[in-house]
């Protein structure tokens, strides 16, 4: 029987690699089945739940990690580095590190306003598989899958810091390089038990970057995020070589033409 349209191509085995741990192809399945996908098949089991559980796990897992590695961090400092560990724009990121959005099963209406790539979609998925994870492979497991899975972010301080206070990182950086103030263009879509947040970030009169979000804020740090890494992209990136001039003509015509030496 072939899938339907609105589920993924792609097999699971690369995801099942990566993820490495020893979950049952049912639990994984209802684990990257998004309460649209649910709906639209008769009512089948989601992954809610389990995102309820896994965010739990989640939690308690990056709250211990950053205490027994930060000894000198007072409770402020921690707090925010969890808060930067568990946001949903960090876990959107860590999903499309490891392309997770192509194995979400989605309902139609997700599937055609992009929800693959939305932040919060990829988020609650990450959160539902530690949540599989935790049930079918038990609590250190789970735990070395969170590490495992924010590992990307803590190598990278600048990415961390970037992932803690997007909106802070993003207009010091484009201060930096002479842009000016970010300003932030926020729109909203759906109904109220389920509204989307649109949020386009602008420098000057350029549109750099848009984030998709459940509140305002979270789409604006998405937005902010996405033009910060534009940003910090482009000032990596060698600069252009410019086209060689034409030489000179040597005044002694030796190196001339033979056309113009005669």
């Amino acid at each position: 029987m072939s899938q339907p349209a609105s589920e993924p191509v792609s097999d699971r085995a690369d995801l099942v690699s990566y993820l490495d741990v020893d979950v049952t192809p049912e639990l994984l399945e209802l684990a990257l089945t998004h309460r649209s996908f649910a709906y639209e098949h008769g009512g089948i089991g989601n992954n809610e739940r389990l995102e309820f559980l896994g965010d739990s796990i989640l939690g308690q897992a990056v709250t211990v990690m950053l205490f027994r590695e930060n000894p000198d961090l007072d409770e402020g400092d921690l707090a925010k580095r969890r808060a930067s560990l568990v946001s949903t724009v960090a876990l959107a990121e860590i999903a499309r590190h490891i392309g997770l959005g192509r194995y979400i099963r989605l309902g139609r209406g997700e599937e055609l306003t992009g929800g693959r790539d939305k932040h919060s979609i990829l988020a609650d998925t990450v959160e539902a598989i530690i949540g599989a994870t935790f049930l079918d492979a038990g609590q250190a497991a789970a735990t070395g899958l969170v590490m495992r899975l924010i590992e990307p972010l803590l190598n990278d301080p600048d990415r961390f810091g970037a992932a803690m206070d997007p909106k802070t990182s993003l207009q010091e950086l484009s201060s930096a390089q002479g842009r000016g103030m970010p300003t932030y263009v926020v729109s909203d879509s759906g109904p109220d038990h389920d509204k989307r947040f649109h949020a386009i970030v602008r420098l000057g009169r350029d549109d750099i970057a848009t984030g998709i979000g459940s509140s305002k804020k979270m789409a604006e740090m998405a937005a902010a995020l996405e033009a910060w890494t534009r940003l910090t992209a482009e000032a990596a990136a060698p600069p252009a070589a410019a086209p060689d001039a034409p030489a000179a003509p040597d005044a002694s015509g030796a190196d001339a033409p033979a056309a113009e030496q005669r």
